[in-house]
């Protein structure tokens, strides 16, 4: 797992080790990584010698960072010229430093003609202790450089982007890459698509830091706790899962979610509903009944999607409540919970999680708000389950404050049905022992990996999506 810190947090940590190092030598340390990546970046397109950096020069240590990255590509050939948007805050040694260097400086006007005709732009205008949208002229600097398609790199962050929780409240850069110091940061991951590729530079902030404010999941966290079969087990040992969904209106939920099931795990799938005889016809290796209370023994349930909130909707999920196994509860299921609060008073302190959008989470906890990883923890500790808030960065936050957030800089699935297919895998992990915070995290990778290899760049629907459930497994495992 990798750890994301708060701007507040990092800061701290930063100020301890500014204690213990030489003036200057932390944002020397800064800058050449960044200018580091920068070269990298000039040398997809040829040589780095001759190329054209212009710096977006803001107040303070985010725009030092930026000039002193200049000093370094003047030494590899690079024409450096800088916009100093806030003249008379800039770092001064950092301008000292590039004025000796030969790099030239320009006033906003001709800085912008210098930026529409660079090879790169470096973002160095505003820093993790920046909050809100970018004001003039830096908001007409960026528009047009984005307008022109001219590659930027971002310094720390992309400037306008809140750094805790990638909120944008207007004008603001859009990256293709984006280097970092010392810790990754919220932004970096509730706003991937804003930050394009992220470069992490070491600056000897780890040992400093406190305990991460959230984590992301790798492909060696899923694969190491995605369930195997052993020489000794059988479809019972390896988790038999429930799955309620579906209806005369919506069958497909049905389909989507039981078949999700299926391909997630080696163990045994159970369906109980009114489209039983579509999911056998789909799926014939999936016990099938037409109501969940003549459904067999099982390891968990998953129910919801599809169900209807009317009288038969409340029972199906008031059966599953009933059976007391772990639960996965979606769509329907969540809208229930909101109307019934001896439902919700039924689940606290047992092993259940809820995975709604944000309009369905806005029904049983109210509106999520720009801070996501807050709203997710916030609904988790009043309702005493598991939260799988879904979106571009879906975040999962558990009673004890654990809170994970998964990145995505597509959104391929979403697409119609996307979420029967997250509810069917989440199920599965749940049967097969996986403890709701680690089977929403695990789920979540796999389900944003499926998506991407049934698109490949062309828009794909949510059968395409499950189908591509093996592959990503095989994917994730490396086999």
């Amino acid at each position: 797992m990798r750890g994301v810190w708060t701007a507040q947090q990092v800061r701290e940590s930063e100020a301890v080790l500014l204690g213990r190092t030489a003036e200057g030598a932390l944002m020397r340390r800064a800058a050449f990584g960044l200018a580091v990546h920068a070269r990298r970046m000039l040398a997809r397109s040829g040589q780095v010698s001759g190329r054209r950096v212009v710096l977006l020069v803001g107040a303070g240590n985010n725009g030092g960072d930026a000039l002193w990255a200049g000093v370094e590509l003047r030494r590899r050939g690079v024409g450096v010229t800088a916009v100093l948007l806030d003249a008379a805050r800039a770092h001064p040694e950092g301008l000292a430093a590039l004025r000796r260097a030969g790099g030239r400086f320009v006033d906003v006007d001709a800085g912008l003609v210098a930026a529409l005709g660079a090879d790169l732009v470096i973002d160095g205008i505003v820093g993790i202790s920046g909050h809100g949208a970018l004001r003039e002229p830096a908001a007409r600097l960026v528009a047009a450089v984005d307008h022109a398609g001219v590659p930027v790199l971002a310094v720390d962050l992309p400037s306008g982007v809140d750094p805790d929780t990638g909120a944008v409240d207007g004008p603001a850069v859009t990256a293709t890459a984006t280097v970092t110091f010392g810790a990754l940061k919220p932004v970096h991951v509730l706003a991937a698509h804003r930050c394009g590729e992220v470069h992490l530079v070491d600056i000897g902030l780890g040992p400093l830091l406190p305990e991460p404010y959230a984590e992301v999941l790798g492909p060696a966290d899923v694969a190491a706790r995605w369930p195997v079969p052993g020489p000794a087990d059988d479809k019972y040992t390896q988790g038999v899962v429930g799955i309620a969904a579906g209806s005369a209106t919506y069958p497909g939920a049905a389909v989507l979610s039981a078949g999700a099931a299926a391909l997630a795990t080696s163990g045994m799938v159970r369906f109980a509903g009114t489209a039983a005889s579509l999911v056998r016809d789909q799926w014939p290796e999936i016990v099938a009944t037409e109501s969940i209370v003549d459904a067999g023994q099982t390891q968990a349930w998953a129910v919801g999607p599809g169900i209807g909130t009317d009288d038969a909707g409340f029972a199906v999920l008031s059966e599953a409540i009933g059976r007391n196994v772990p639960l996965c509860i979606d769509a329907d299921g969540i809208s229930l919970l909101a109307l019934h609060a001896d439902l919700r008073a039924a689940l606290r302190g047992r092993p259940v999680l809820i995975t709604p959008h944000d309009r369905e989470f806005a029904r049983i906890a109210g509106e999520v708000g720009s801070d996501r990883v807050a709203a997710a923890r916030r609904a988790s500790a009043e309702l005493g389950i598991t939260v799988l808030l879904k979106g571009n960065a879906t975040v999962v936050a558990d009673p004890g404050g654990r809170a994970l957030v998964h990145p995505s800089t597509s959104s391929w699935a979403a697409t119609a049905g996307s979420g029967d297919v997250l509810t069917g895998i989440t199920g599965a992990l749940l049967a097969a022992g996986l403890e709701p915070w680690w089977a929403a995290g695990c789920a979540t990778h796999v389900h944003g990996l499926a998506s991407e290899l049934a698109a490949r760049g062309a828009p794909a629907p949510a059968s395409r999506l499950q189908a591509a459930i093996p592959a990503a497994i095989r994917a994730i495992r490396g086999v």
